[in-house]
This record gives C-alpha cells, sequence and structure tokens, in this order.
C-alpha cells in the first residue's frame, strides 16, 4: 500500500498482553512504519488511568501533599509491563526524574505528557524501532496555539531518515521547550499529525471498538456497524455526540486527503470503518449513515413582527451573546421569528442578562426559554437523492407520539437535526433508527 501510521489508544496498551498485540498488529503489515501511543489505560473496570494518576500527582504535589505513594502506582504499572514483556530496559532513572519534575512544573501539562513519553519508550525497546520524542517535532506557539505548519516542517525533516519510529501523542512543546499537550483525546491528533506529515497512504486509529456504529449502543440493542463514510459525515456525527474518535484529529489528514481507518486492537480481523475525503463506492445508496445527539440544550425563541424587513435583527442578537462569550449551536429562523439554540452549560449565569441585553437593543415582541431540549442530527450523504427522506423521519417521530420542538437542515441536506424534550431523546433515536435500518 505504501506507509500506513498507527496510533493506538490507552485500552491498547493497558498492560504487556494488550503491548503483545500492538506489537502484533504492527509487525504484520511491512507498511506500518509509524506508531503513535497513547498513556495506559484501565486494565479493568474501577482502575485508573496512568493520565489520571499523573494529574492526582499534579495536584498533590500542589497543594502541598505528598504523591509519592501515587507516584509508586505509576512506577509499579510500568515496571510490571517491562518486566513481563521481559525487556532489557530501565525506566526507574527516568520515572523518578519525572516524580521530581512535576512538583518544579508550574501547570500540569509536563505530568499529563508522562503517560505517553513512557508507553512510547517501552514500545520502542519493545519493537526495536526509532523513539522520537513529542517535544521535539511538535510545535506550540508562545500563546500555546498549537503551530500546524511547522510542525510539519520539523516532523517531516525527523522521519524522513527514518524507517520505523514511535512518536508519543498527546503533547509536544512551545518555543520556550515548555511541555505543551493538547487537549484530552489528543493522541488521536498527534497521530493524524505524523500521517500529514509522512504522507502516509493510510492512517489507522485502533481503539477497543471495531468502528463507528450507526447509534448509541447505550440506546440500540447491538446497532449495525458502520463500514464507511466520509469526512463530513464523521464531522457531523462527531459534533452530535459520536466519540469514538477525537473531533479535532480528523483535520490534518482530511486537509491531506489521507483515510482513516478505525480498527479494535483486540479484533485486528474486523475491517473497522474506513473514513475518506470521497464517498466510497456503492454507499450512495445507503439512506443514512448514522444517528446522534446531546441533551441539554435551551432554545431561545425571539418573536418580533416584520423582522425580516429589519435591518441587522440577527447581527444584533448574535451580538449580544458574543458580547458575553456564549456560543449558539443552531440558528433555525422564520419570517417573523428566530431561534437560537444554545447548550445548558453556557447559560448558567447570563440567563437574564441575556433577556435584557437582547430587549434593549431588538425590541422584541417575546421572549421564550425552554430548556431541556435534546437536539438529534440524523446523518447521511444519501438523503439528497432518496425522495421521502424526511417525511419518513418525521412520521417515525409522530407514529412515537414524539412532539418536535425544532427543526434544522443545511442546504447540502447532509443532515437534518430535530430538537424533542429530553425525555424524549431514547425513544426519539430509536424510532429514527428502526425507520431507516
Amino acid at each position: 500500500m505504501g506507509i500506513i501510521v498507527s496510533k493506538f489508544g490507552g485500552s491498547s496498551l493497558c498492560d504487556a498482553e494488550q503491548f503483545k498485540k500492538v506489537r502484533d498488529i504492527l509487525l504484520a503489515d511491512p507498511d506500518r512504519r509509524y506508531v503513535v501511543p497513547s498513556a495506559p489505560g484501565r486494565r479493568f473496570g474501577d482502575d485508573d488511568k496512568i493520565t489520571d494518576l499523573l494529574y492526582r500527582c499534579y495536584k498533590l504535589a500542589h497543594t502541598g501533599q505528598s504523591y509519592s505513594e501515587c507516584f509508586s502506582q505509576i512506577v509499579a504499572r510500568y515496571c510490571d509491563i517491562v518486566r513481563d514483556l521481559n525487556l532489557d530496559l530501565d525506566l526507574l532513572p527516568a520515572l523518578h526524574e519525572a516524580e521530581g519534575e512535576i512538583a518544579r512544573q508550574d501547570n500540569p501539562d509536563y505530568a499529563a505528557s508522562r503517560g505517553e513519553y513512557f508507553s512510547g519508550l517501552i514500545l520502542s525497546s519493545y519493537l526495536g524501532w526509532d523513539f522520537i520524542d513529542a517535544a521535539e517535532v511538535i510545535r506550540f506557539d508562545r500563546q500555546g496555539v498549537f503551530a500546524p505548519e511547522w510542525t510539519n516542517e520539523q516532523l517531516s525533516e525527523a522521519l524522513k531518515s527514518r524507517g520505523h519510529a514511535v512518536i508519543p501523542g498527546f503533547y509536544g512543546s512551545m518555543p520556550s521547550g515548555q511541555v505543551k499537550t493538547f487537549s484530552r483525546g489528543g493522541s488521536d491528533i498527534t497521530g493524524a499529525i505524523v500521517a500529514r506529515a509522512v504522507a502516509a497512504d493510510l492512517y489507522e486509529n485502533w481503539t477497543d471498538v471495531s468502528g463507528f456504529m450507526m447509534a448509541d449502543p447505550r440506546i440500540i440493542d447491538n446497532p449495525r456497524s458502520i463500514d464507511c463514510l466520509t469526512y463530513r459525515e464523521l464531522r457531523e456525527l462527531s459534533y452530535m455526540g459520536a466519540t469514538v474518535l477525537h473531533e479535532d484529529a480528523i483535520f490534518p489528514v482530511r486537509k491531506a486527503g489521507i483515510p482513516t481507518n478505525i480498527r479494535n486492537t483486540n479484533h485486528p480481523n474486523h475491517p473497522g470503518t474506513m473514513i475518506s475525503v470521497d464517498p466510497a463506492p456503492g454507499s450512495e445508496d445507503r439512506t443514512i449513515t448514522g444517528i446522534a445527539g446531546h441533551k441539554n440544550f435551551t432554545l431561545i425563541s425571539i418573536d418580533k413582527a416584520m423582522m425580516n424587513s429589519e435591518l441587522g435583527f440577527g447581527r444584533r442578537v448574535l451580538g449580544v451573546l458574543e458580547d458575553l462569550g456564549i456560543s449558539f449551536e443552531h440558528l433555525p429562523t422564520g419570517i417573523d421569528t428566530m431561534c437560537v439554540v444554545i447548550a445548558d452549560r453556557e447559560l448558567e449565569l447570563h440567563r437574564q442578562e441575556i433577556i435584557d441585553r437582547i430587549e434593549a437593543c431588538c425590541h422584541p415582541d417575546s421572549i421564550e426559554f425552554t430548556s431541556g431540549v435534546a437536539l438529534i442530527a440524523t446523518v447521511g450523504r444519501g438523503m439528497v437523492n432518496k425522495r421521502g427522506t424526511a417525511s419518513r423521519l418525521f412520521r417515525a417521530l409522530a407514529v412515537a407520539d414524539i412532539n418536535v420542538r425544532m427543526i434544522d437542515q443545511g442546504s447540502s441536506e447532509l443532515n437534518i437535526i430535530v430538537g424533542v424534550d429530553g425525555k424524549d431523546f431514547e425513544r426519539a433515536v430509536s424510532a429514527i433508527y428502526y425507520e431507516f435500518v
């Protein structure tokens, strides 16, 4: 095929047995040349993730408490992995150095990054591949904002002479050399960055599920898997709550036109979900790709006669939200009605202030708040070519006796979003799923 970059999540590296699975996967295909590891995750239900332990150590250290007992758990986890893999690798000096450095750092990023760092050292030794510290090649600017082009230049140069390499996920560094992390789940981002830097033919994201499901398995029993989808569909599903892949991670590979394959470390023969820029052959025959949603939204409905002829009305409403630092999710409108959808958490401190400011600058006839709303997105490229898709969706909700509080559909017809009462969320998802599947 060419070059494959593989990223493995925390569940894939939680203990020595999982490291063995990862090694078998990587060596099964000679095109798998670069790997991005996460920190070890949970081994069982109430176990601790290494990253959580590292954050705990930092908190204890910076509240004047001893963190040696907590850090000893981290040391034991890594030493157990090294021993069980029969590696000739002494991590203790580096671990003790990190233990002391945690107390000296003025933010938790260094502490949090050590989980991936030590996973990378172990995996590098186990594979016999080069180790590249992400702090040397993943760049953030002085404000702590990721610098994609600078990183791409540095990383491409570092990897062009390396046949195989391990690059820890989740972190990089600022110009001062200070370690800086991405948000939680940021190893997904690192994997995509590496794939772009080496112009990979494929980016594999290995986790503990066999790709995307068409709906949340906590709502739908054994939902159908999605064998392929486009990056545009992924963006819609991720934004609305599908959490298999870190949302920001799609941009580097999407920009470079590199397909992403979501795979299961524990079932490596399963093909998983393939994500690409262009639709796969035959996928146009599928009406919908998936269903996702969130609860806890508020609809702000603003009514004013002749609103459509009042220049700048919408701008003034959105200006109120901007001044208060509040982002909105959706903006369905009518001739004399404007509806702004906002996450409940954004409104906790500003409800009355929003009312007062909108009344002062827009003089509406009425403002109505509807809380406890759930949004459900039905996503699929095939909807644009299938007549009657919307009618089927709303008929399914009507048959289930579910009242629709809001409808929003973009001109691309890639996504139909409906707002329902939060108490009807699960029933609505089920009604839509079983109508189309």
